[in-house]
């Protein structure tokens, strides 16, 4: 586990960085952030800056259509995720194209996901929540609006690091995924990019 300082995060060791480019293309930046010990935010980061991407999702198999329509209505998403070896997000996507009965509100709440949840929502977005507790992400927003919790933290100023990573994202990423790599909420990052005035260029038409 890496060793936090308090004025700069450390450097990351060859292990760390074989970790995370072994895990990260199959979708498991999550698993990287538990075990290197930092947020997840910073492991979105460095993939980024090593030029990591998460790699094309592969065909679901006959097999794999038949264990979900079998584990899907019993089992929670992120224990049918464990079993087939894919994450939530794509067992969730992958059971809507099925026409398969969301799970969510067949199983209740457990004091331990909910106490997770609580600790999560103030610097966390609900699709981050969802793959940790694995439920969908309208689950999430509707436990939240039913637990009263409410955005309340106070404003955070923009770091020049946070600034200049998001100049060198804009002309070729989304809001959304610049949100995802600094992690803000994407109404902030929006907010941001209209406050600094950036555009993104025009391509050229050839005639």
């Amino acid at each position: 586990m890496a060793k936090r300082s308090k004025n700069k995060p450390p450097l990351w060791s060859r292990d760390e960085l074989k970790l995370l480019r072994t895990l990260f293309p199959k979708g498991r930046s999550r698993e990287i952030a538990e075990r290197t010990g930092r947020p997840l935010t910073a492991v979105r980061q460095k993939a980024f800056l090593m030029g990591i991407r998460r790699g094309r999702m592969r065909k679901w198999s006959p097999r794999e259509v038949e264990l979900l329509k079998k584990l899907y209505p019993n089992e929670k998403v992120k224990t049918v995720a464990d079993k087939l070896g894919r994450p939530s997000d794509s067992v969730i996507a992958k059971a809507r194209t099925l026409g398969l009965k969301n799970i969510d509100h067949a199983f209740p709440w457990s004091k331990h996901d909910q106490a997770l949840l609580k600790k999560l929502f103030p610097d966390t977005s609900a699709s981050d929540i969802a793959r940790q507790v694995g439920r969908s992400v309208s689950a999430v927003r509707n436990r939240q609006h039913k637990l009263g919790l409410r955005k309340v933290a106070p404003y955070r100023l923009w770091s020049k690091k946070e600034l200049n990573l998001l100049k060198k994202l804009y002309p070729t990423r989304t809001a959304q995924e610049i949100a995802d790599h600094i992690g803000r909420p994407v109404r902030a990052v929006r907010k941001r990019i209209f406050n600094l005035g950036l555009k993104k260029r025009k391509q050229k038409t050839k005639s």
